[in-house]
């Protein structure tokens, strides 16, 4: 507690899908204590990251306002964007000058697709980042596809395959190419994958895998083998990069600008630091986690109750997650599920087809009803701890 005031002051960065399981879920466990919880977010408008493919698409998304999705918590809602970060002084810096202080701050920054690393991809690729963009970019989709255009996409990710059989799917005029260093679906046994790539085929999507872009253009991408591939629009989501904030304030991270943990999620240079989700370098056994919803919302859940347990004075075990699913959406109406160890490789069993999109749409589903329940009840926000793979970890 700070020496000045009772009160315990919390403050989140960021209102992706952890800053805000993490915002709801806090407010009801500290509901009793002297504490106040501020959420930072550029925008007031939740983004559901995992459906930016169907933005792209042409499809529209409901409009949730964090505001609104939070009334009734006690979370006060500061729109603006975190600009440094002096944990000396334990004070927030925010875009507009105003000073934040915090006891404590989760660190909820999340990441975005890199397009620094390729030549011209700064400036003629589009990414999914931003649904403003993404809606322009389904403007621009539509423009080319009444002269039979080409599209490609970047990337052979659960995010490209996603996003080029949406595209494909709603714009079959459309020549769509996925440019992909390795085997789409590649993570996957091999009966999902050989379901993946039918899925593929039947929608015409081109494959170029085993190759990189070396330059983006404004009408085409050149590959690393030489060769030019026309390209009216480019889509970029390969390779994601985190803020660099966490890295300016000296706090540890690894060489990816991810905030090093402990067992209980905090910083291991500043304690009262908690970062979460793809902001975060979590080790389980089994090696560091990788940037997803399966394992970002666990983290923020997870957090809230270690904060507010850590304010009653009690113990906190360490956080254990292990993976369960890989699912894929196919376009509006085809999917592949394949299901996991807890380390994420393939297990033998898998969904395809109808029975997929309806198993894709149910984990996939908007948080938002979540995040409104977790004002007033616990609510479940991780399929497995993985069991015995997440154990033993010093």
């Amino acid at each position: 507690m700070n020496a000045t005031t009772t009160t315990h002051e919390i403050v989140i960065l960021g209102a992706g899908y952890t800053g805000m399981m993490a915002a709801a879920r806090l407010a009801r466990r500290t509901r009793k204590l002297e504490v106040r919880i501020t959420l930072v977010n550029p925008s007031d408008r939740f983004t559901e990251r995992l459906r930016m493919h169907q933005v792209a698409a042409g499809q529209e998304l409901a409009d949730h306002r964090i505001p609104d999705v939070l009334a009734g918590s006690g979370v006060a809602f500061r729109r603006g964007a975190a600009v440094a970060i002096d944990p000396a002084a334990r004070v927030v810096t925010l875009d507009d000058g105003e000073e934040l202080r915090y006891d404590t701050l989760i660190y909820a920054l999340g990441s975005n697709t890199d397009t620094s690393t390729v030549p011209g991809a700064d400036d003629h690729a589009w990414t999914l980042n931003d649904p403003r963009r993404a809606r322009r970019f389904a403007q621009r989709l539509t423009e080319i596809a009444a002269t039979a255009g080409t599209v490609t996409v970047v990337g052979g990710g659960l995010t490209g395959i996603e996003a080029a059989t949406e595209i494909a799917e709603a714009h079959p005029g459309l020549t769509v190419t996925l440019v992909s260093a390795a085997e789409p679906g590649s993570m996957m046994g091999d009966k999902a994958r050989a379901h993946l790539n039918r899925a593929l085929d039947r929608l015409g999507i081109v494959r170029h895998t085993g190759v990189q872009v070396a330059k983006v253009l404004p009408d085409a991408v050149r590959l690393t083998t030489g060769e030019l591939l026309a390209s009216d629009l480019t889509l970029w989501t390969a390779g994601v990069r985190v803020s660099p904030l966490a890295e300016q304030a000296g706090i540890a991270v690894d060489d990816r600008g991810l905030i090093l943990t402990d067992t209980t999620l905090r910083s291991i240079s500043h304690p009262d630091i908690l970062p979460i989700g793809d902001a975060a370098a979590i080790r389980m056994p089994f090696g560091v986690l990788h940037g997803t919803c399966q394992s970002g919302i666990p983290t923020g859940a997870y957090t809230a109750d270690a904060v507010a347990r850590r304010l009653r004075g009690k113990t906190v075990k360490p956080f254990r997650f292990g993976y369960v699913h890989q699912p894929v959406s196919l376009g509006r109406r085809d999917a592949v599920i394949q299901f996991t160890n807890a380390d994420d490789t393939p297990r033998r069993w898998y969904l395809k087809g109808r029975a997929a999109v309806a198993y894709k749409e149910m984990v996939s589903a908007s948080p938002v009803p979540s995040y409104k329940m977790s004002k007033h009840m616990t609510v479940s926000a991780q399929l497995s701890n993985g069991g015995r793979a997440t154990r033993g970890l010093a």
